[in-house]
């Protein structure tokens, strides 16, 4: 591996230009947080795709599906609360869906447009599902990388070993080794890919150590009440009336097989594509499988926003 300096000037140099970076105020029970989220391409309320993030990630994830979007999209990235750039929380049990929910409508409502192509990965996906359910809903498509509506418990069991750490790296070599090992189901990742992942992972304590970009009270919530055991929203799905792509992972234990038939042939009849050899999730890193967004963008039926 590269030393932490050189890292950072070859994981920047490979995502040019920048995003501008903006926030937005989110409400919940602790009163007002800011919401951090990146831009990229020019404001286009008639083409605004949003981008939300997995549980314990960021908005730099999608960098890479962000930039190509951008040559004819307006594309928003948010840092769902308590990640990223994004406030925390002062309670950790008001980490919940309702409450991202709330705080996408925030980043919606900024865009500019009346209505907006959604893509959510794990966590993102769930977003997705409840804002599409919602009646006169601004999601005018929406595509959901590795999660269904109905979450096992196997999936959960084996994400409970890595939240609530605040693990301390003394490079971002130590880090990348982290998620190297933490995200091995997530494929395919380049040697710059973790890189990336890693630079825009962690942060700066004030000992001018690296520790994960986000509250590790996050966890807490899953953890203690298992919040995410009781995730059903079938009720949800069987609501959307929007165009749904749904992207799976062949061995994913989020997304079962049996759980893609379902929504394939309920609701609103999701197309399926499944990934082989890739567990959860997959990672929209490669040209590949950021062309099965953006084929099926192309294809799937584009309504303009009549103001």
């Amino acid at each position: 591996m590269m030393s932490g300096a050189a890292n950072k000037d070859a994981v920047v140099a490979n995502i040019q230009p920048e995003p501008a970076q903006h926030t937005v105020l989110g409400f919940g029970p602790d009163g007002y947080h800011e919401i951090a989220y990146t831009q990229w391409g020019e404001p286009d309320p008639q083409r605004t795709v949003i981008c939300i993030h997995g549980l314990t990630r960021n908005a730099r994830d999608f960098d890479k599906l962000a930039l190509q979007l951008s040559a004819n999209h307006q594309v928003l990235c948010p840092d769902v609360v308590g990640r990223g750039d994004s406030d925390w929380l002062a309670e950790h049990s008001h980490y919940t869906l309702d409450q991202f929910a709330a705080d996408q409508r925030q980043v919606i409502a900024r865009s500019g447009a009346n209505a907006v192509d959604l893509i959510g990965t794990s966590m993102g996906g769930l977003i997705g599902i409840v804002l599409a359910s919602e009646k006169n809903s601004p999601l005018r498509r929406l595509v959901i990388n590795d999660i269904g509506p109905f979450i096992p418990a196997p999936a959960i069991r084996r994400i409970k070993e890595y939240l609530c750490v605040d693990p301390v790296f003394s490079s971002l070599d130590e880090a990348e080794a982290y998620f190297r090992e933490v995200y091995a189901q997530t494929h395919p990742m380049t040697d710059q890919d973790w890189q990336h992942y890693a630079l825009h992972g962690v942060r700066l304590d004030e000992q001018g150590q690296y520790r994960l970009h986000n509250d590790p009270k996050i966890g807490e919530t899953i953890k203690r009440y298992w919040a995410f055991m009781h995730v059903n929203l079938w009720s949800c799905w069987d609501r959307i009336e929007c165009p749904v792509l749904v992207i799976r992972g062949e061995k994913s234990d989020f997304l079962t097989e049996s759980i893609a038939q379902r929504m394939a042939t309920t609701g609103p009849k999701a197309e399926v594509i499944t990934i082989p050899d890739i567990g959860h999730h997959p990672s929209l890193q490669s040209q590949e499988q950021i062309s099965m967004i953006t084929d099926w963008l192309d294809k799937t039926q584009y309504e303009p926003v009549v103001d």
